[in-house]
């Protein structure tokens, strides 16, 4: 089975580790690892880094993240909760994806 890699912004869940169950932004890719923040347990300041297979895209991307992270602009940890929050508004929850 091939893995699908996310892009920037994406909104994943986590299906493997200690975090199994949590969604995440996507902040940076370098292949096999993806490094993640929740602006809650894994703050902007310090990313979760996971491997693509423990993760499964939720369906959801988040261009206000993407475009600031291609931009070089500064990401808050608000705007990630919220970017994560409308994910699972919109979707009911990520993990249903």
């Amino acid at each position: 089975m091939e893995e699908i890699i996310p892009k920037l912004g994406d909104v994943v869940h986590s299906i493997a580790g200690r975090d199994k169950g949590r969604n995440y932004i996507v902040m940076k890719i370098a292949e096999p690892y993806i490094w993640t923040c929740d602006g809650d347990l894994h703050k902007v300041e310090k990313f979760k880094k996971k491997k693509v297979k423990h993760t499964k895209i939720a369906g959801s991307n988040s261009e206000f993240i993407r475009n600031k992270l291609e931009g070089g602009d500064k990401i808050t940890n608000s705007e990630v909760r919220r970017a994560i929050a409308e994910c699972e508004d919109k979707e009911g929850s990520c993990d249903d994806a």
